[in-house]
């Protein structure tokens, strides 16, 4: 244990000064840093959410949307294979107010009592995962089925999540925590944020965009009064008619194009008006059907529908074969973008409700990194005074190794840009303490070794042979609970965890091998008689 090879020392020096090259960074504001050579490291610990400041969030997924959104489609695909038999029926709709008690369903009453057979028959092809039930009277109920709920729900919950995370990432925010809580919530923390009032429009917005053709066949007067003819949906518009009041639009529910064939969209310019307008272009399925469509319904208008209102609705006046296309309707230019970046990460499945809402200002994470400062400062000065006095000059040897130690953490938690809470300044305050424990423990198996009547060079041998796997056991264990709290907790229980894991990995390196190699170097070159423990 006191040799040591040239590749080894190379090695030991080698991964000091990368521990501090990275750690440097670290002490400079990001305008010094970004001013450095390319050569250089330039990363730097991102400071959480309680450090750093930013926007809590809580979501709510509105799950509910998306079943009743399938039984709509239940709806239309029995409409449909009804008529193409010939069978009649009335009161085709949703039932049920969506609670567990009184799940929505789909019911539809067929007139002819000697076809509910073949109307049964019919509708079991309609959807999967649909169960049927009938009466004497000819009502027949299609019930979504408890497993194919639970799985649309769960399915909504984590495109949810992927879809969050694509619009906080285009608003540029670094390290954002999204994750879920419980069977319908979402965790957003965004350190840093600037303007949270943009990112909770931008999640409070579904998105979902779809293509309809305007029904001229009906009056929308007509389905104002509330006669809406089957088939066709009265929607709002951002268009304000003579009267001062919006427009409304009466339009087909069949979706003639999904926006889910959107590949790309991007804020752009009209050339004849200089209005800001959304591009779009869809993949090639999508182009094709958009082709098909404008090509089928010449003169005729093409409502654009997002989230519920028609944005706009112009005359179609030649076919449109590109794939390509623009959204026009009083956009500014941030609104522009906001919904170009919303088309981008692609609709939500359901909406999204905020059921809590926390802004932590920076100045509060300056005081907690302050007092962070002040208790790590406080906490090395106590251990490296304690070293000293105990251990004299081996003391400082030590005291040497935990200075590098701090370094290494910095640098280590860099490179993983890891995030750094208040929890994580906790995890290095406990490491400063428990970094020299290693060193206690050889020191002292030394000291027994000198009194049994060891020369220096063995007792150093066999003060490190024998409390080597003490050490190894000490901190394994803490190890492996640093691993379990990152796996089973969360939020600052994980912040903990990774400088505790980090800090136990570090100080086993600087007891093991930095602080042997410099008491080694030492001994080699004074070859004292006794030891100055």
């Amino acid at each position: 244990m006191i040799h040591f090879a040239k590749w080894k020392i190379t090695l030991i020096l080698g991964i000091c000064i990368l521990g501090l090259a990275y750690a440097v960074p670290n002490f400079f504001d990001n305008r010094t840093v970004a001013s450095l050579p390319d050569w250089v490291p330039h990363k730097q610990v991102s400071l959480g959410l309680d450090l750093q400041g930013g926007s809590h969030l809580l979501l709510e997924v509105q799950s509910d949307a998306v079943i009743k959104e399938y039984l709509e489609s239940v709806v239309e695909g029995t409409r449909a294979e009804l008529r193409k038999a010939k069978i009649k029926y009335r009161n085709l709709g949703i039932a049920g107010t969506g609670g567990e008690d009184d799940p929505a369903h789909v019911v539809v009453k067929i007139l002819d009592a000697s076809k509910l057979d073949a109307a049964l028959d019919l509708l079991k092809t309609v959807e999967t995962g649909i169960s049927l039930d009938s009466n004497d009277t000819g009502m027949i109920t299609l019930m979504l089925d408890e497993k194919a709920a639970r799985d649309r729900r769960n399915s909504a919950i984590q495109q949810s999540i992927e879809i969050v995370r694509r619009r906080i990432d285009e608003t540029g925010v670094r390290e954002p925590t999204i994750q879920r809580q419980g069977d319908d919530r979402i965790l957003v923390q965004l350190p840093g944020l600037e303007d949270p009032e943009r990112v909770k429009r931008l999640l409070g917005k579904t998105a979902k965009m779809n293509f309809h053709l305007v029904d001229q066949e009906n009056s929308v007067d007509s389905a104002v009064a509330g006669r809406i003819p089957p088939g066709t949906m009265l929607l709002p518009s951002n268009e304000v008619n003579a009267a001062g009041q919006e427009r409304m639009y009466l339009i087909k529910k069949r979706v003639m194009v999904g926006g889910d064939s959107l590949v790309d969209a991007a804020p752009s310019t009209d050339q004849r008006t200089g209005e800001p307008i959304v591009s779009f272009r869809f993949d090639t399925r999508g182009a094709k059907l958009f082709g098909e469509v404008t090509t089928a319904n010449v003169n005729k208008p093409f409502a654009i529908v997002l989230d519920g209102r028609v944005i706009s609705a112009p005359v179609i006046r030649q076919p449109i074969l590109g794939g390509s296309g623009q959204i026009s309707g009083s956009f500014t230019y941030q609104t522009a973008q906001d919904l170009a970046l919303l088309l981008r990460a692609g609709a939500l499945p359901a909406p999204l409700t905020i059921l809590e809402e926390r802004t932590v200002g920076p100045g509060l994470g300056a005081d907690s990194i302050a007092a962070g400062k002040i208790a790590s400062i406080i906490g090395m000065i106590g251990v490296v005074v304690f070293m000293v006095i105990t251990y004299g000059l081996f003391g400082l040897m030590a005291d040497i190794a935990l200075v590098m130690n701090i370094f290494l953490i910095l640098g280590v938690l860099s490179v993983l840009q890891a995030t750094l809470t208040l929890p994580g300044i906790a995890g290095i305050v406990l490491t400063i303490g428990m970094a020299v424990d290693a060193n206690v423990l050889v020191f002292e198996r030394i000291r027994e070794e000198v009194r049994v009547g060891r020369t220096p060079m063995s007792a150093m041998d066999a003060g490190y042979s024998r409390a080597f796997k003490t050490i190894i056991d000490a901190n394994v264990t803490t190890l492996i609970a640093a691993v379990l709290l990152y796996i089973f907790g969360s939020g600052p229980v994980r912040g903990f965890s990774v400088t505790l894991a980090v800090g136990i990995v570090t100080s086993m390196f600087t007891t093991i091998m930095l602080v042997r190699l410099i008491a080694v170097t030492w001994l080699h070159a004074r070859r004292p008689k006794t030891l100055p423990l």
